[in-house]
This record gives C-alpha cells, structure tokens and sequence, in this order.
C-alpha cells in the first residue's frame, strides 16, 4: 500500500494554508479589508477552489469529471511500482513533502521551498507528472506570499502546462484558479490589460459552467454534480472578491461594489450568513458604501458584520471592528469610533495582527485630527461672536 501514500498526501494536503492579504486600500484611506482566501474553501471534492493538486479531471487518466479521481489514483499506483528505485524516490518525496508542510505551519518558508526544489527534482526524474504539477503550484504558492511575482508566475505558468498538457480541460476550476492567482500577479504589477483579461476569463468560464450545469436533467444532477456546482459556485465568489478588491484599488468603486455584492450573495447561498468569509465580504463592501458616500447603508451593514462575528467567534473580528470604526468616524460619531477603535486595537494585539494595528493606529490618529479641526473652528466661530472693542 505503500505505492498510494504520495498520491494520498498530495490530495489530502492539495491546499497550503497560506495567509495572504488582497489588496488593501491605501493608508490615507484609513480602511482595512479583510483576510479572504482562508475562508474560501469547499469541503466536498478533492479538486476544490482553494486546491492546487486536482484529482479529477486533469492529467493524462482525467478525461471526465466523474469518476476522475479513482482513475487517476489507479493510474498513478500502477505507475508506482515500476522499480524499487522508483518506489524508495516516492518514499523520499514523501517525507520531502511532509518536511516543506511542517516548514510552512512554521513559517520557514525558505526551507519549505528548498524542500519543494528537491521534491521537483525527485518528481522528473520518475516522471510522476501528478507530483510534478503538484509541486510547481506549491512552489508559484510560495513565490506569491513572499512578494516574489515574476517567480510566481512562471510557476504557475509551469503547472498549468504540464495540467494542459496531460488532458485537463481549459475550464477545470484548478486552471481557472491558478489563473485568478496570474490576474492577482497582473494586478500587482501594473499589467493591467493582462489582468483584466485574466479576471474576465476566470468569471466567464465559471459563469458558462454553472449554465451548463442549470441544463442538466434531475437524473443527472447527482450527488458528486451537485458538489462540482458549489465547488464552481464558490470559486466564481472567490473571482468576484480577487476582482472587487482590485477595482477597488483603483477607485473603481461603482464595479467593486456590484462585485462584492455578488461575491456576497454567493457565499450567503452557500455558505452561510454566519460563515467567516461572510461577514469579510460584509464588511468589505460597507467600505465600498463608505467611500462611495452612502454611509448609513455602509454602517447598517457593518454592525450587521460586527454582531454576527462576535456571536460566532470570527478569527478577524478586530478587522471587522476597525472597519466599523472609520465608518463611524466618516459619520462624525468620533467617541463611539474611538471606543471601537481602541477595542479592535486591543483584540488584534492579542491576536498579532500588526497589518491592522497599524490600520487601527492610523484610524485613532485622524480621530483625533478630527477632533483638533473641530475645536480649531468651534474657537474661530466664538472669536467671530465676540464684540470688538470700542464698539456701541
């Protein structure tokens, strides 16, 4: 059994959970959103939104959706056991691989990419492209965290090809997904035409998905169906949410607004009003209201976020907290801003979140220019009262 035990890890372990922010407005805007891919995750098939080693559907034994990953496994096991050269490789790739995933839980992410490389090298030289493609998205994950783009891209680059190559389909959500993550790279460096390209491919080929999906008879629609249409679904938000976050950098606020409050009404449907990346989105487009001006619908939307992440413990209740605040100071209500300020700035000490410590100390200081400005004019308004001297 021993011949399974790659294949296993890489689909067990096929998301690493890195934490990487989108994008944040700028300092002047005083506004903070929320940490996003953490909570876009579907639980239901191997190749999910947030995966990068796709079972189904991809590879030289992927060539349909159902059934895809059982065909896979049998193909990569028979594969397997060629030689016992071979078999100690996979072995060593496997504790290789398991080395880099404690590293990462660390964050010794240099060692976990060293690990990575020698993985790679493992993987070639028994032309294990599964392992190959598998390594490649984690070593482009890597790459993206650490600021390294152009790196990151080639990866990325690297491992849909070789998926392309072994039969799986321009639309697999693990390609669709890997392109999103090249829009993101686009984005972040100023390639704007590549990038609008790169979101408009991502939420085109989802949206076409899920109408092929509304054609299907009852009989088709089963259980293993109905869980690729969340899975498409959920990606299509994680699409949205990339895309409203980049439109919004750019001030685009009327586009980002529609988009979060797409990517809002998805994860509602399906996953929840009380699920984390919920009351992200939530919160995020309140800061789009905001901007826009419109911030009473911004501040009903808001503490809806905040009461329901306090109910349920959200792991980022001191973003959603901070957020709140600056909308509350944008309305002028500067002493309940300062109270929440200080309160957000309490828990994410607590939780080291300096990003947002810092957000929320930014926030506190334009209270108190806030404050400052209206003493200046309450003192100039009672000067221009007083009598002047002489005077009848």
């Amino acid at each position: 059994m021993r011949a399974h035990e790659l294949v296993r890890f890489c689909s067990e372990h096929s998301m690493v959970p890195l934490r990487k922010n989108g994008f944040v407005m700028s300092n002047r805007k005083r506004l903070i959103f929320g940490h996003h891919l953490d909570f876009w995750v579907t639980e239901t098939r191997p190749e999910t939104s947030g995966g990068t080693f796709p079972l189904g559907g991809g590879g030289a034994a992927g060539g349909r959706r159902g059934g895809g990953g059982a065909a896979l496994c049998a193909a990569i096991a028979f594969s397997l056991f060629r030689s016992d050269e071979d078999q100690t490789k996979e072995d060593e790739m496997i504790l290789l691989l398991k080395k880099a995933k404690l590293s990462i839980h660390r964050g010794q992410l240099q060692a976990a990419s060293s690990f990575f490389h020698q993985v790679l090298v493992l993987a070639h030289q028994t032309h294990n492209n599964q392992a190959i493609i598998y390594t490649y998205s984690q070593m482009a994950n890597l790459a993206f965290v650490q600021g390294q783009l152009d790196s990151a891209e080639k990866l990325f680059k690297a491992a849909m090809n070789f998926m392309l190559v072994g039969g799986a389909p321009q639309d697999d959500n693990a390609i669709i997904e890997m392109s999103l993550k090249l829009a993101t790279i686009y984005a972040e460096q100023n390639k704007l035409e590549l990038a609008e390209h790169g979101f408009m491919f991502c939420t085109e080929s989802l949206e076409a998905k899920l109408e092929k999906h509304k054609e299907l008879s009852e009989e088709e629609k089963t259980e293993e169906q109905e869980a690729l249409r969340k899975e498409t679904r959920l990606l299509l938000g994680l699409c949205l949410d990339s895309r409203a976050r980049y439109r919004a950098s750019a001030l685009r606020l009327t586009q980002a607004a529609q988009d979060y409050q797409n990517a809002l009404d998805i994860c509602r449907q399906e996953q929840g009003e009380t699920h984390p990346q919920t009351l992200v989105l939530m919160s995020d487009l309140a800061t789009i209201l905001d901007l826009q001006g419109r911030h009473d619908e911004a501040l009903v939307l808001v503490q809806h976020a905040v009461h329901l992440s306090q109910s349920v413990g959200h792991p980022d209740h001191h973003v959603l907290l901070g957020n709140m605040a600056g909308i509350l100071l944008h309305t002028g209500q500067l002493e309940d801003s300062v109270r929440f300020y200080q309160e957000a700035l309490g828990l994410a000490r607590q939780a080291g979140d300096q990003e947002a410590m810092n957000h929320i100390k930014d926030g506190l200081k334009e209270v108190e220019k806030r404050r400052s400005q209206e003493r200046y004019e309450k003192r100039g308004s009672t000067t221009m009262k007083e009598p002047e001297h002489g005077s009848v």
